[in-house]
């Protein structure tokens, strides 16, 4: 690929399902001029309760996909991803690829003041330890508190996020963090941001909330200008939006409306086990 084509090729996003959406969001924030092909695991969702093995297939899988389209970078939008495939991935395959694990940790370390970060996920993910590991590698005087909220992701892609039941379920999986004297949190899983209001409600206003989704696209963006492959607008017609999925297109596509900016224009169904 020339140089040219590189700069125009368009960046891969991949995520469960419906939450990476919300780093989509934030790379077309920040990087305008980006081309963006975006892939939802929408038949294999949730990820936070399989094993390690299968979540590293399913995402060999769908970058073998993703490179298809010529992507010139990756992003794992999906913090389960990151957390137990993200380092197998970057071996095997000739593309940069970056997780959301990482940023989040950074700026939580950034936002804490008492060094004591929450950090809520799915199981896979606070299993996995990875971000206790992460933090503690800034900085080693950091006590990070890990809490499981596995019920989370579906009531995010079942549309409850208005619903009492959510207030419940937050009460019921934050109680024990919201009597620490943590001071930071971090939403490490992509659905998360979408009840970030009512977890913030829930939190009380003292504690920071961080969103690894800000933080992983401004990484995004450092890579692209170190590689010297950032997209400087060349295409008049403006930025190029592909959307795929391995179930449901049109659930899918429904929910994306209500979390992109835009129209999200017609959402193409892949079987991914061929890939």
């Amino acid at each position: 690929m020339s140089m040219e084509s590189k700069k125009g090729a368009p960046v891969g996003v991949f995520d469960s399902g419906v939450g990476g959406l919300t780093v989509v969001r934030e790379i077309i924030r920040q990087l305008p001029d980006e081309n963006i092909v975006y892939f939802g695991d929408t038949a294999r969702v949730p990820y936070g309760s399989k094993s390690q093995k299968t979540v590293i297939r399913f995402s060999e899988q769908i970058i073998r996909f993703l490179k298809t389209k010529q992507v010139k970078a990756i992003v794992i939008a999906c913090n389960t991803a990151s957390a137990l495939a993200l380092d197998i991935v970057r071996e095997e395959f000739d593309v940069p690829i970056l997780g959301v694990v990482a940023p989040g940790a950074r700026a939580a370390v950034k936002a804490t003041r008492n060094r004591k970060i929450g950090v809520v996920g799915t199981d896979a993910t606070v299993r996995s330890g990875v971000y206790t590991k992460v933090i503690q590698g800034i900085d080693p005087q950091i006590r990070v508190i890990e809490k499981a909220c596995p019920l989370f992701v579906p009531l995010v892609e079942e549309g409850f996020k208005e619903h009492e039941v959510t207030r419940e379920i937050i009460e019921y999986y934050l109680e024990s963090l919201r009597a620490t004297d943590i001071d930071a949190m971090i939403l490490g899983c992509t659905h998360y941001p979408l009840l970030r209001s009512r977890i913030r409600e829930y939190m009380g206003k003292e504690i920071q909330i961080v969103n690894p989704a800000y933080e992983t696209a401004i990484d995004l963006k450092t890579l692209l200008e170190d590689q010297d492959m950032a997209n400087k607008g060349s295409d008049p017609a403006g930025s190029r939006y592909e959307f795929y999925v391995s179930d449901t297109a049109d659930k899918f596509r429904q929910f994306a409306n209500t979390v992109m900016p835009f129209d999200v224009p017609e959402t193409n169904v892949v079987n991914i086990e061929s890939y």
